[in-house]
Order: C-alpha cells, then sequence, then structure tokens
C-alpha cells in the first residue's frame, strides 16, 4: 500500500503527504523509496513552483526513522543510503519547499523539517533532534544555518523538545497556527511564493545553495551516517527480516 499521497494544487503548488499514520509517518524503506521517487519526478518537471511536505494525521509530519522495521545488517545499510539519498535530493531540490510542521517532527522528521525552505507550525509540534541518544551523527549539517552554532550545538546534544512557541521565536517557524490548520498556512506561504517569477526562484535556490555550501555539509554528514551504520553501532531496528525477505 502506498504511503505517499500526491496532490498538485493551483499555481504550481504540490503536496506530498505522508501517509502511515499508524506509525506517525515513521520512515521505513518502502516511504524512502517513495519519497525519493516523487522527488525525482517533480525535480524534472518544470510547471513545478513550490513543494509542499504534509501529513494525513496532525499527530505527526514524521517520528523519525521506523525502528520497528525488520531488518538484516545489509538491509540496515541499505536502508541508511536511503536516507542519505533522501537528504541529498531535499538539498538539492530545484524549487522552494515548505513543511507542515505538526505533532511528532523526530529525528529524521527533524531533518526534513530543518532541510526545506521555509516552515509552518502547529500548536501540537514536538520537535526534536534525538541522534545524540543512539550516537547518530546527524543534525549539524541542517541545523547549524538555522540556528547558530551555539544553540545548535545545545538542540543536538541534548535532544530536547521544542514547542511551537520556542521553535517560532528561534526562527524555526515562518507561520504559526492551531495544529488543524498548519497545512493552510503552510499553504499560503507557499502561495506567495508561487507569485513570484518561477526562473528568479529557481535561480535564487540555486545561489542560496552556492553561498551557504550547503551541499557539502550534507554529503559530509552523510558519509558519516553511512559509516555508522556500517561499522558503528548503527539505528535501531526491529528483528532482522528473515532470509526470504533478505533476498536469499
Amino acid at each position: 500500500m502506498p504511503s505517499l499521497a500526491s496532490e498538485r494544487l493551483d499555481a504550481g503548488i504540490e503536496v506530498l503527504r505522508l501517509d502511515r499514520p499508524a506509525v506517525r509517518n515513521a520512515l521505513d524503506t518502502a516511504m524512502l523509496q517513495e519519497l525519493l521517487e516523487a522527488l525525482a519526478r517533480l525535480a524534472a518537471d518544470p510547471d513545478l513552483r513550490v513543494l509542499v511536505f504534509s501529513t494525513t494525521s496532525t499527530r505527526a509530519l514524521s517520528a523519525g526513522a521506523d525502528v520497528t522495521e525488520a531488518l538484516t545488517p545489509e538491509q540496515g545499510v541499505a536502508r541508511m543510503e536511503l536516507f542519505s539519498r533522501f537528504y541529498r535530493a531535499l538539498e538539492a531540490f530545484p524549487v522552494a519547499t515548505v513543511a507542515v510542521c505538526v505533532g511528532n517532527c523526530v529525528g529524521a522528521g527533524a531533518e526534513l523539517v530543518a532541510g526545506v525552505d521555509l516552515r509552518a507550525g502547529g500548536d501540537n509540534l514536538e520537535l526534536a533532534w534525538v541522534g545524540a541518544r543512539h550516537g547518530v551523527p546527524v543534525g549539524p549539517a541542517r541545523l547549524t544555518p538555522l540556528v547558530g552554532l551555539s544553540r545548535a550545538k545545545e538542540l543536538v546534544l541534548t535532544g530536547r523538545v521544542l514547542g511551537m512557541e520556542e521553535a517560532a521565536a528561534l526562527g524555526l517557524l515562518h507561520r504559526t497556527a492551531p495544529a488543524e490548520q498548519a497545512e493552510a498556512a503552510a499553504l499560503a506561504l507557499a502561495e506567495q511564493v508561487a507569485r513570484r517569477p518561477p526562473e528568479g526562484v529557481r535561480g535564487l535556490k540555486a545561489l542560496f545553495r552556492e553561498l551557504e555550501g550547503s551541499a557539502g555539509r550534507v554529503a559530509r554528514e552523510n558519509e558519516r551516517l553511512e559509516d555508522f551504520q556500517r561499522n558503528g553501532g548503527g539505528l535501531p531496528q526491529g528483528p532482522a527480516a528473515p532470509p526470504s525477505a533478505a533476498g536469499g
């Protein structure tokens, strides 16, 4: 069953809604593959002006990696490589991106929040970079440019939870609303961007990437993530998949 719903709105706005509500949109292998396929398709769409990441349930944008997914060690590495590809595709995406930040935005969900250009938050937001709890080398690449080195260190190293008001005060949120209205707030933000000349917006995104060196930061963190999964502790995961599920 697909775990991602896509909708094209007027003015060239695409909405991708994560749709695994039973597990608060935890990212498993299948969902990561769907996200990568969607990003590749949309990146090649000349009519696209803004991409909005949302959810079918205000309980969560994403609770992070699905640590209950049954994986062999090899499949765990393959999934981490998918995470790396997703972070790279998000950083390189050619048009403006917006996230609907509601409920749990934790771990990889927080990375999605930090990886987009603009964010609208709901009043039930629980935003946390929790990689340090498992020794995962993730967080600095995307968060530091948004809040500064000192604050990024505090948030990444402690893994504490931010609510809507504090996230807005730190500049992480550009719009706030009750949780049920957060998507509407994000779409209003997207519509503002969509009214600008599309080639100008694409050019500005490319300029931001160049001046901030974001591609290099993401690439370096991805290297550390993949090495952590291959040779370090690795992300927690469910029982190993049986031989048939592992392809042999």
